[in-house]
């Protein structure tokens, strides 16, 4: 999922976002809600194959940490690394980043994921109440239920928006680095609760999947909420980034001209008038 800008920084048409992104996100979020609910339906049922899986990967990884100390201390330090409130973190600071220098949408989607993310993680392991794995000889605790792991969907959650917010500015090359930074990283601090026997494998792909369906719903929202704004945010950011840009490079790379952002978010309020007008005239 990426938040895409205009090149040249000609203007977005405001109904772009509605007519072109907003249905994709639609339909990402609710298949991510439809394989939650199979993925649910599978547990409350005791599929087979899914407990074989469960049990399978828990157990083996669970006997390997108790008979290797130095793995278990690994996993430890990496799930700190990775848990939800250094997660949300980050993005409470890209937020309040975007804010300062006047992308108010962009730091409201930002925030948002962090603050949706949290509420619907415990809304749906109040709801699902799932226990997690018990041994004799645990190497880690943990007490709240169970489904979804909050770590994992933290991490993806979190993975996914910052690499979001890099995609626009970002070259091809540093592109496939984020996506595979952030990828890896993810299936890490799902993989770290496995490995402390703590999390049932579906529980860790219940994260992900949940995560899915977050980041797509509010995308959704805030499209519905001001359509376009998501879009000039990214080119706000580019032009409040720019400057510091051009005055380490100018010496060797010649930059365009910046355009007036003031004429440009005139420009924009007025082909969004026009677009109101239109739908205006359409009910009518």
């Amino acid at each position: 999922m990426h938040l895409t800008s205009t090149p040249d920084h000609r203007v977005l048409d405001r109904r772009q976002p509605l007519h072109t992104r907003l249905p994709r996100y639609a339909v990402i979020a609710l298949a991510a809600l439809v394989a939650l609910g199979v993925l649910l339906g599978l547990l409350e049922n005791d599929w087979a194959p899914l407990a074989g899986w469960d049990h399978g990967w828990a157990e083996g990884l669970h006997d390997f940490a108790r008979r290797h100390p130095a793995f278990t201390a690994s996993m430890q330090t990496t799930t700190m690394l990775g848990g939800p409130l250094v997660m949300r973190s980050l993005l409470a600071l890209a937020a309040g980043w975007l804010w300062a220098i006047g992308a108010r949408t962009l730091a409201g989607w930002t925030a948002a994921q962090a603050l949706v993310g949290w509420g619907v993680q415990w809304a749906v392991k109040a709801a699902v109440d799932r226990p997690r794995p018990s041994w004799p000889d645990p190497v880690a605790h943990a007490t709240d239920p169970a489904f979804p792991s909050g770590h994992a969907m933290a991490a993806a959650i979190t993975a996914a928006t910052l690499v979001a917010l890099v995609w626009p500015r970002a070259d091809r090359p540093v592109r496939i680095v984020c996506c595979t930074l952030a990828g890896l990283s993810t299936v890490l601090v799902g993989f770290t609760r496995l490995a402390l026997g703590v999390h049932w494998p579906s529980d860790v792909l219940g994260g992900w999947i949940l995560a899915v369906a977050v980041l797509g719903g509010t995308t959704v929202a805030v499209e519905l909420w001001r359509p376009g704004a998501l879009s000039r945010d990214v080119r706000r950011v580019n032009w409040r980034t720019r400057p510091r840009v051009q005055s380490v490079l100018a010496p060797v790379v010649p930059f365009p001209e910046l355009p007036d952002l003031e004429q440009e978010e005139e420009r924009e309020d007025e082909q969004e008038d026009g677009y109101r007008q239109d739908q205006a005239a359409d009910d009518q």
